[in-house]
């Protein structure tokens, strides 16, 4: 069976994957029987090798592909239109839709993918023969809602209030947003949430909002990135902090490409830059496929500007970093 989740949701998505791990059978056996592929650099030869390999002492296996769908995205040649469907890319799509869609009985298939633009080559094709299921990034009600139903799970109630101010510490990250809301939950012990909660407990709150806006400017998103930081500059934040760590987040998105292309497996990434979360390096592998090299380092060219300019005095801390932001969302994604 095929199954396709994209979307910028990863939270969601991870969930919906342990989700059809459950539905296949037993966590022991399907651990020997789940393959785990990045579709980026995968090949037919080890797709249909993992597809039609019998499972061991079990009913089902379990085959997961990162990757695959965004290496059929529209991409732009010389800046002028979109690059032409080749021969060999059509002949490839073909090869992939029908290994895809002729699954043995026994394997279940899933394709994982970030935010697709609607024209996707590869998903075009697949959305013909099986559903696909989008899960964009919660906001406003949704995540409001979102919010409200995890700490009702858990046996506690939040008022709206404190709602509101989880939102505007954490944003759409739900990943962050399940581990506060879980520790709110045991620190009321079985009475209602409120905004005091919030402000003792998610002692980290303005740094979530850092994140979120470093995210934001790295991917792109000019008007959720300029909230979050008139937001954070509300709070109190220091400028040069903001830049500190948007400095930081880009040197890993450097290091996770550079490193990635030299053949290094996540594993390896993760434990040559320290990355301790699983989350992090999955931010920044799917930042990186945004960036091309020679955008990254114009991105540190700007942020060493940006940073001379405040140092200097030649331009206020929040203006630098309005005009960075500016730019950014202009300049938009380059293709690697």
């Amino acid at each position: 069976m095929l199954h396709i989740l994209i979307g910028e949701d990863d939270y969601s998505i991870r969930q919906m994957l342990a989700e059809i791990k459950r539905g296949i059978g037993d966590a022991t056996a399907l651990m020997t029987n789940t393959t785990v592929l990045d579709g980026r650099q995968m090949t037919m030869q080890e797709l249909r090798g993992a597809c039609e390999t019998v499972p061991f002492l079990a009913e089902k296996r379990l085959v997961i592909v990162e990757g695959l769908l965004e290496r059929f995205e529209l991409t732009r040649k010389n800046g002028k239109g979109k690059a032409p469907r080749t021969v060999a890319r059509q002949e490839e799509i073909k090869a992939i839709t029908d290994a895809i869609t002729r699954l043995p009985p026994f394997t279940e298939l899933v394709l994982l993918g970030g935010g697709l633009k609607t024209g996707n080559l590869l998903l075009r094709e697949l959305a013909a023969v099986t559903s696909v299921k989008i899960f964009p990034l919660l906001k406003g009600l949704r995540l409001n809602q979102w919010i409200e139903q995890r700490v009702k799970a858990a046996g506690g109630s939040i008022s709206t209030q404190a709602v509101a101010m989880l939102v505007r510490f954490v944003g759409s990250d739900l990943w962050t947003m399940a581990g506060e809301v879980d520790k709110l939950t045991q620190f009321a012990s079985g009475r209602r949430i409120e905004e005091t909660d919030v402000k003792a407990v998610v002692s980290y709150a303005q740094e979530a909002s850092v994140f979120a806006m470093v995210d934001a400017i790295l991917e792109f998103r000019a008007a959720a990135a300029q909230e979050l930081l008139h937001q954070l500059f509300s709070q109190g934040a220091a400028p040069v902090q903001l830049l500190t760590m948007l400095a930081r987040q880009a040197r890993i998105i450097f290091q996770v490409k550079e490193m990635r292309d030299r053949g290094k497996t996540r594993g390896e990434i993760q434990t040559r830059l320290g990355l301790t979360q699983d989350f992090v390096l999955r931010k920044a592998w799917d930042q990186a496929d945004k960036y091309s090299m020679a955008r990254l380092r114009e991105v540190f060219h700007k942020l060493l500007e940006a940073d001379l300019s405040i140092k200097t005095g030649k331009l206020d801390g929040e203006i630098a970093l309005e005009i960075l932001v500016a730019e950014f969302g202009q300049r938009g994604a380059v293709s690697t």
